[in-house]
């Protein structure tokens, strides 16, 4: 069984409504989560909301991970990475949280309990989301058009999480002086790697951005979430599943 997970409702909606026209969804609540059991291309999945935040993030993936085979994370994100602009998708291939600072004692960034601080997404996963990438990002001008954005791209690289909201020049520009290679922020990705990756839980993230992490957002966030960002999400995750081992 593979786990979908999304930290906000829009950015689960579609993906549940196409898994409800394949088969009808069962419902159970596990520690104040709620996981809806069904099928998606055939595939048995269970899809969640994580919640916003790293702890959200981490305490859902820790359910999650005592019964499922791998996890995809997929929602909206900031881009920081030169070339990401809002439309465009990132795949992570690794994640840091960029608030984690235990110095003396290990160095800044670095998990304690993993002795790294940049966890790699599994390459199987990441394969199959960044194909899927490729196709979708292709699939949506319109929409974005629409939005007054132009054409999108997909990305590959680092994602940074953190548990505050990077809206202000001044904490994306100190993100991009002391991570250079960074490509887009969030807030619960790095969370469900530690977690999958001390599990030994395949795991995969892909975020579309929304925005550029500061001040001068370019769209209407709410309506980007449910035109952009949801259907993304859907189309990742349908053009993905059949590549997912």
């Amino acid at each position: 069984m593979i786990a979908i997970v999304a930290a906000l409702p829009d950015e689960l909606a579609a993906i549940r409504t196409a898994a409800s026209l394949e088969a009808p969804l069962s419902t159970r609540r596990v520690a104040g989560r709620d996981f809806h059991t069904g099928r998606l291309c055939g595939r048995d999945v269970v899809l969640a909301l994580s919640g916003v935040g790293k702890v959200a993030a981490a305490s859902t993936a820790t359910l999650l991970a005592q019964e499922v085979s791998a996890v995809i994370m997929v929602g909206t994100a900031g881009g920081l990475g030169a070339s990401v602009g809002p439309g465009d998708v990132v795949v992570a291939s690794e994640l840091i949280q960029h608030d984690l600072d235990a110095r003396p004692l290990w160095e800044r960034w670095v998990v304690p309990s993993l002795d790294i601080a940049r966890i790699p997404a599994d390459r199987a996963l990441t394969g199959a989301l960044a194909a899927a990438a490729e196709v979708v990002v292709g699939q949506h001008r319109p929409e974005l058009a629409a939005l007054g954005l132009g054409d999108p791209h997909w990305h590959l690289g680092l994602v940074a999480s953190g548990d505050v909201f990077v809206a202000t020049s001044e904490l994306s520009d100190a993100l991009r002086r002391d991570l250079p290679d960074v490509l887009a922020v969030e807030m619960e990705g790095a969370a469900i790697a530690q977690v999958c990756h001390t599990a030994g839980v395949p795991f995969a993230v892909a975020r579309t951005i929304s925005d550029s992490a500061d001040a001068d957002a370019l769209v209407d966030f709410p309506k980007f979430l449910r035109e952009v960002a949801a259907p993304y999400a859907r189309d990742l995750v349908l053009t993905a599943l059949p590549w997912c081992p």
